[in-house]
């Protein structure tokens, strides 16, 4: 007889988990509160425009590959992939612009320019940070961890000072470099996992070697492309899904989950997985016996960022951007400080924006341009209309002076996503767009659990549980949580 697993949530880690199970041989259904796949990563479309709503930046192809290949394929064979050249724009303060290239000796005049040799010194870098990637995939990010004994294996203890569990990501690079500028450049992708360059583990200086050495890739069509891979591999194994079809509650008996209600009824359940965010989970699905965490505990985590994020849509072209563009105020400090230490809405930020129409026409409808903003904010803020439209409008003003292009009068689509929306729409904790920021003492065992202590068949996939934020990692995971749901089943 077949086990009957029930996934809580169709996000990418969702996906990915189900359609596992379903090869293992488990009888799968998924349920989605919202009304299409992919949760964080899914697409709004408006009037020609396409926007991916949340990851943009397709890294670390190895991930794919090693996931596709478990079912005996390839990311090639149903994904467009495009390598990106250049990598990515920086827009350093007001005054300097300039590009990193896909080629890494491409980049050594740009090095050079930003500090005296700073070529070899950023290769100095990179070679640690090689050697934490390799040492990295071969003993610790497809590990689950259950307990701190199981972190204090030999081959981790031996290699813990190169894997650089010491020390920060920015501690590793300025013993390397000085210029503030060329440190962004290898330090900014933190922001991804949702952490501090001064607060996260040098161990994530591998990250660097990720973008630098392995390259920036586009799936034409958008991450959205990713998301229907993942759904149509599950439906090719047998996964069932009910979307618009919100989890309720996690029934148990006798410490074990034995259904899951919805509106539509309740989905009897040999093991549930939960995709779902990690503190919803506990405090809104299970019964308070059936937590392994207390509010306690979740007041005390260091969470990741939120983020004010515009979709907008422009009826003409804009000059000076390319795909990818980052925006570094000079002492991005302060904003870090308004993220974690104090926080509130930063009076001076960094942000991101991507311009996907500049490689992939579907974004946009023709002659006009696709553009996607982010800047991180603290979790929990008042979010009110007035708080957040008085923010959106102080980045596109910035936006307009930085390029020198007035955009506001070509906007055609606006839309303004936050912190509500994503506690609406997720169900986040505080409204944290990552979940928790990778900080030494949230890496690995120090985690959240895969598998519940209270209740004996319910396991968590996603970014909560190691090895944490980012689609690669969600696809690690994804992979070690269908390994332990079937080995004990």
């Amino acid at each position: 007889m077949r086990r009957r697993t029930v996934v809580v949530g169709a996000g990418l880690g969702g996906l990915a988990t189900a359609a596992l199970l379903a090869k293992k041989g488990c009888d799968v259904t998924v349920l989605e509160k919202n009304d299409s796949p992919g949760g964080r990563a899914r697409v709004w479309e408006d009037r020609g425009f396409l926007f991916d709503m949340g990851p943009s930046w397709y890294l670390m192809p190895e991930a794919f590959d090693r996931y596709f290949g478990l079912f005996g394929r390839s990311p090639s064979d149903v994904l467009s992939l495009v390598r990106l050249d250049p990598q990515f724009r920086v827009f350093s303060g007001t005054e300097d612009v300039y590009d990193v290239r896909d080629a890494l000796s491409a980049n050594a005049g740009l090095f050079d320019r930003l500090e005296p040799d700073g070529a070899a010194k950023t290769e100095r870098y990179l070679e640690k940070a090689r050697e934490q990637y390799d040492l990295s995939v071969r003993h610790f990010l497809y590990r689950d961890y259950d307990g701190l004994s199981d972190f204090l294996d030999k081959k981790i203890i031996k290699n813990g000072l190169r894997l650089g569990f010491v020390g920060s990501v920015h501690g590793q690079a300025s013993k390397e470099i000085r210029d503030e500028r060329l440190q962004q450049i290898l330090e900014f992708t933190m922001v991804f996992i949702g952490g501090a360059p001064k607060k996260t583990p040098g161990f994530y200086a591998l990250m660097s070697s990720i973008v630098l050495d392995q390259g920036v890739w586009y799936p034409m069509g958008g991450i959205t492309t990713v998301v229907k891979a993942l759904h149509e591999l599950g439906l090719s194994q047998g996964v069932r899904y009910e979307f618009g079809c919100p989890a309720r509650r996690i029934r148990t008996e006798a410490g074990r989950a034995v259904e899951v209600l919805t509106d539509r009824g309740a989905f009897p359940a040999d093991a549930v997985v939960s995709n779902a965010d990690y503190h919803h989970t506990e405090t809104a699905l299970l019964d308070e016996g059936g937590r392994t965490y207390n509010e306690r505990y979740w007041r005390r985590r260091v969470l990741s960022p939120s983020a004010l994020i515009l979709y907008v849509g422009l009826n003409r072209r804009v000059e000076g951007l390319v795909h990818h563009n980052l925006y570094f105020e000079k002492d991005w400090g302060r904003h870090f400080d308004t993220v974690f230490s104090r926080p509130a809405w930063p009076e001076s930020f960094s942000y991101y924006v991507s311009c996907p129409s500049k490689t992939d026409p579907a974004t946009a409808p023709a002659g006009m341009e696709n553009l996607f903003f982010l800047v991180p904010v603290a979790p929990g803020l008042e979010d009110s209309d007035q708080a957040r439209e008085a923010f959106a409008g102080r980045v596109l003003d910035h936006f307009e002076r930085l390029t020198g292009e007035r955009i506001t009068p070509n906007i055609v689509v606006r839309r303004v996503f936050s912190g509500r929306d994503f506690i609406s729409d997720y169900n986040t904790y505080q409204g944290t767009a990552f979940g928790l920021s990778h900080t030494l003492f949230q890496t690995a065992v120090f985690r959240p659990r895969r598998r519940s202590r209270r209740v004996g068949n319910l396991y968590f996939a996603g970014q909560y549980p190691h090895p944490g934020v980012g689609m690669p990692m969600v696809l690690i995971s994804a992979e070690l949580a269908a390994e332990r749901v079937a080995r004990e089943l």
